[in-house]
C-alpha cells in the first residue's frame, strides 16, 4: 500500500511571514500526525524560515526548482546543496510551467533529477500533456517520450526515491480537472510503464500525483482511484484552512 501523498506548491506567491505563519497553522493543526506525507513548497526566500517553523514536525520541505550544476558562475539559480542546507528533504523538477515558460527540456529535466538524487533530495518529477496533444489522441506518447528521456540512465534504486506526478497542462490553473477516470488512466499507464523498465517492485511501490486544480471538493473522489497516490495541489495549497481539508480528505 502506498502511503498518500499531499504536497502544496506555492509557486511565486507568499511573503516570509506569511509563508511561516502557514507552516505554524497547518502544523498545529494536528494533536497527532496525519496518515500521509505531507509536503509544502514555499519561494526559496521563505525556506529556511519555514525549516525552523515545521522543525521536528510531520511537515516536508520541498524546493520548485533547482539546477542540475553543484556550483558555478549561474546568475539567479540555486543548487541541490544548497536546498539540503536550508532544509529540504524534496524538490520539484519538470514542472509543465518550467517546461513551458523556461524552455526546460528532457534532457535537462533529467540532469536535475540525478542532481537531486546525488545530494539526497526526494524529487517530485511531474509529465503531463497539453489539451492539444490530448485531443490528438497523444497523451500516453507524450507521457511516455516524457518518462523515457526524463529517467534516462536511471536505476530501479533511484526510481524508489522518486515521486511522479502527473499534470495536465490544460487542467493546471484552468479550473478544469481530468475526471477521475482520466487521470486513473494515465496514472496506470505511468505505473505500468515503470513496472515494465524497472520491475513489478518498483511500479508497485511508486508513488504517483495528480495536479490540476485540485480542490477540497474533488481529492476524494480522484483519490479513491487505485493508481492515484497523491496530489500535487497549486491554488487551493495557498490558504491554509483549504490545505487542511485536502490533507484530511
Amino acid at each position: 500500500m502506498v502511503r498518500p501523498v499531499i504536497a502544496g506548491n506555492w509557486k511565486m506567491n507568499k511573503t516570509v511571514a506569511e509563508a511561516v505563519d502557514f507552516a505554524v497553522r497547518l502544523r498545529t493543526a494536528y494533536s497527532t500526525p496525519p496518515d500521509r506525507r505531507v509536503i509544502i513548497a514555499p519561494p526559496f526566500t521563505a525556506l529556511l524560515a519555514v525549516a525552523d517553523a515545521i522543525r521536528g514536525s510531520f511537515i516536508l520541505l520541498a524546493a520548485q526548482n533547482l539546477h542540475e550544476a553543484e556550483k558555478g558562475a549561474y546568475t539567479g539559480e540555486i543548487s541541490g546543496e544548497m536546498l539540503r542546507e536550508a532544509g529540504c528533504s524534496c524538490v520539484i523538477i519538470g514542472h509543465s510551467e518550467r517546461r513551458t515558460l523556461f524552455a526546460e527540456s528532457d534532457d535537462r529535466i533529467n540532469r536535475k533529477l540525478r542532481a537531486a538524487l546525488t545530494v539526497g533530495l526526494a524529487p517530485i518529477f511531474c509529465v503531463g500533456e497539453s489539451l492539444r496533444q490530448r485531443e490528438d489522441g497523444e497523451t500516453e506518447a507524450v507521457i511516455e517520450l516524457q518518462l523515457k528521456e526524463g529517467l534516462n540512465n536511471l536505476t530501479a534504486s533511484d526510481i524508489g526515491k522518486i515521486l511522479i506526478a502527473y499534470e495536465p497542462v490544460w487542467a493546471i490553473g484552468t479550473g478544469k480537472t481530468a475526471s477521475p477516470g482520466q487521470a486513473e488512466e494515465v496514472h496506470r499507464f505511468i505505473r505500468e510503464w515503470i513496472a515494465r523498465r524497472y520491475g513489478p517492485e518498483s511500479g508497485a511501490e511508486l508513488a504517483i500525483l495528480y495536479g490540476g486544480s485540485v480542490t477540497p471538493k474533488n481529492i476524494a473522489e480522484l483519490m479513491a482511484q487505485p493508481d492515484i497516490n497523491g496530489a500535487l495541489v497549486g491554488g487551493a495549497s495557498l490558504d491554509v484552512d483549504s490545505f487542511i481539508q485536502l490533507v484530511g480528505y
